[in-house]
């Protein structure tokens, strides 16, 4: 019973990351809407004038580029492909964790790529340092429940190996 409940803690680790997954992707398509929505919600509330300026920034770019350019969202059209296929690479864990613990430690890696590229990046296109800690929050957040699942697939293998 013990490697049943293993198994579904497994598994619903996964389900969690694959969800975020999911949606960071899902919620790439539409920028221009979400950016609009964001920086009406922050002029209707007390927000740091340095963010609030930062969003309507990002907003009015990307309004103009979509009105002017646009194809140039199809670059973010893979950026939301990309998350969506990589959510069905953990596919291969959820059917047999111990057989595909390479995908979480992939992943885990991914994780740690996050930093170097929101730092060199992020300064590249003249991004504020604070929103570059924002997109590196992604990398170490996203690495937490993967170390977790990591931990409870290395368990699930004593398990298996002493039953």
């Amino acid at each position: 019973m013990k490697d049943l409940t293993t198994s579904m803690r497994i598994r619903a680790w996964l389900l969690f990351f694959v969800i975020a997954l999911v949606i960071s992707g899902v919620t790439a398509f539409p920028l221009v809407a979400e950016t609009q929505l964001l920086a009406r919600a922050l002029h209707a509330v007390p927000a740091p004038d340095a963010l609030v300026g930062w969003v309507d920034r990002v907003h009015a770019g990307l309004a103009v580029t979509g009105r002017d350019h646009p194809f140039i969202a199809y670059g973010t059209d893979w950026l939301a492909f990309a998350h969506l296929v990589i959510a069905a690479a953990f596919w291969g864990p959820w059917r047999d964790p111990i057989r595909n613990v390479w995908v979480i430690e992939w992943g885990m890696i991914c994780c740690a790529g996050v930093i170097p590229l929101a730092l060199i990046a992020g300064h590249i296109r003249d991004l504020p340092f604070w929103w570059q800690v924002i997109d590196m929050s992604f990398g170490v957040f996203g690495v937490i429940p993967l170390l977790v699942i990591r931990r409870l697939i290395r368990r699930l293998e004593a398990e298996t190996a002493t039953a």
